[in-house]
């Protein structure tokens, strides 16, 4: 863990902004995305980048803009990781948000998220606050070996619940499905039951199966060599250097989704899903306009 002092903090525009309060992760998903070259990391990947100025700089910037909105933050980089429980800079940014005004949109898959639920339920009540959860594998033994240093999925399905009790709505990311390993109905179907048990307001599910750029594929082509041995030559003879891995199963597997979904009332169109992320009630909007 290293600390900088960042420039800004603010991405996005248009009344869409997001946020990393760091850089870098230490959950250890076999699978992260994060990893990949493009983003050009220039320090080990578990040297986590502490933007210690993170809450100076979303004061300032939220009290430049007139027009209140959802700030979201957990894109990249999850906020509840285990420095989160020494630094606290999460939830003194959430406490800026919630003074100033403002929505928030936090992804994560930590259970860590129930340490701040009281902030959590005041953005709610005074603007809008949507929990998202990513859940991959209902196996609690799979789970340890795809994400090994962060709750199993159950866990996280209690803090769904959590959040239902107190009127905090939720979308769930059911992503990645990895070929061979968890794309299986019966993995799938689990948690998608689990979601309708929670009374998640959507689920996010762009395909069955993953992406891998350089950096990423060769961190994930090491656990399968570990914990799947003889699985990486399938990959390469099947996928090649593919940034898209479907899933063989993806038809199947996709329609049982978008089925369930519907049965159950779940948003599952990806833009539907960002669109109620992204929105304040229409009432506060217009009142936060009036306000400035």
């Amino acid at each position: 863990m290293h600390f900088v002092d960042a420039k800004g903090i603010l991405t996005g525009g248009k009344g869409r902004y997001g946020m990393n309060i760091y850089r870098g992760c230490s959950h250890g998903c076999v699978y992260c995305d994060s990893r990949s070259k493009c983003y050009q990391f220039t320090h080990p990947f578990e040297d986590i980048e502490v933007k210690r100025n993170a809450p100076e700089l979303l004061e300032k910037a939220l009290k430049s803009k007139r027009q209140k909105c959802m700030i979201g933050t957990g894109s990249m980089s999850d906020p509840y990781m285990h420095c989160e429980e020494k630094l606290g800079l999460t939830r003194r940014c959430l406490e800026v948000i919630c003074e100033n005004g403002f929505g928030a949109a936090i992804q994560t898959k930590s259970d860590r998220i129930l340490r701040d639920v009281d902030l959590l339920e005041a953005i709610n009540r005074n603007a809008k606050c949507v929990v998202q959860m990513t859940l991959t594998t209902w196996d609690d033994r799979l789970c340890g070996i795809l994400e090994p240093n962060v709750c199993n999925t159950k866990r996280r399905v209690e803090v769904l619940e959590e959040m239902r009790k107190r009127g905090i709505p939720t979308v769930v990311w059911l992503t990645p499905i990895l070929p061979f390993i968890n794309d299986t109905e019966e993995n799938v179907l689990a948690i998608l039951e689990a979601c309708a048990r929670a009374e998640v307001r959507g689920i996010i599910c762009f395909d069955m199966g993953l992406t891998l750029r350089d950096g990423d594929r060769e961190y994930y082509y090491a656990a399968l060599d570990r914990h799947f041995p003889g699985l990486k030559e399938r990959y390469i003879r099947i996928y090649g250097s593919a940034y898209e891995v479907p899933s063989p199963r993806s038809g199947p597997l996709m329609t049982l989704f978008r089925d369930f979904c519907r049965e159950h009332g779940i948003l599952y169109k990806p833009e539907e899903c960002f669109d109620y992320m992204s929105r304040l009630p229409e009432k506060y909007h217009q009142m936060s306009l009036l306000e400035g």
